[in-house]
């Protein structure tokens, strides 16, 4: 399957288990999974049509990894990102000490002030590495990143947790435990 293709299929998924199972009728079991052969055929219901080995595909070559199949390959889920309610089943984890956050330069003096919110979703979403975080942070404009202190924040209460994608979550994350990460990181 060519790149363009592969990124259409992910985006719809994306839209539909995350966001609007409803619009393929599709109903989200614990945890977020869905039958995979519910899903294929709602897709070809809905002039979508996906193949298994092309859904397998999209699963396993994802730059972002954002679903999962089951052990037996029959159900399948988002990772994280959810707006609808669903309840992943994650166990909360201890943090790493420091965490990252991308964003566009744009957001960073809302961020500094209020700190970083769900915006709509289940969680903030959060990342390991500084390059990850920039990476993130470059899909909306000029990105910075911004340094959590995780550790601190468990220390506080807070709790954290782990997608199956390596993506750290946690609900929220307040202004004075984060600071942006490059050299005069204020806003422009």
């Amino acid at each position: 399957m060519d790149s363009k293709r592969l990124i259409h299929i992910s985006k719809y998924l994306s839209k539909h288990l995350r966001h609007r199972p409803d619009r393929l009728a599709l109903e989200l079991f614990p945890g977020g999974w869905v039958p995979v052969d519910e899903l294929l055929a709602a897709l070809g219901k809905n002039n979508f049509p996906v193949t298994r080995r092309e859904l397998e595909q999209v699963v396993a070559e994802n730059d972002k990894q954002r679903f999962s199949l089951d052990q037996s390959g029959e159900m399948i889920r988002a990772n994280q990102g959810h707006s609808v309610e669903v309840d992943l089943g994650l166990e909360p984890v201890p943090p790493p000490e420091r965490l990252y956050h991308g964003t566009a330069r744009q957001n960073l003096a809302p961020i500094l002030q209020a700190g970083l919110a769900r915006m709509g979703r289940h969680h903030v979403h959060l990342c390991r590495t500084p390059e990850e975080a920039r990476k993130i942070g470059a899909r909306r404009g000029r990105p910075v990143v911004l340094e959590i202190d995780a550790a601190g924040m468990e220390r506080k209460g807070y709790r954290f947790f782990v997608s199956d994608n390596d993506v750290w979550l946690t609900e929220e994350v307040p202004p004075r435990l984060l600071r942006p990460l490059e050299p005069g990181g204020s806003p422009d």
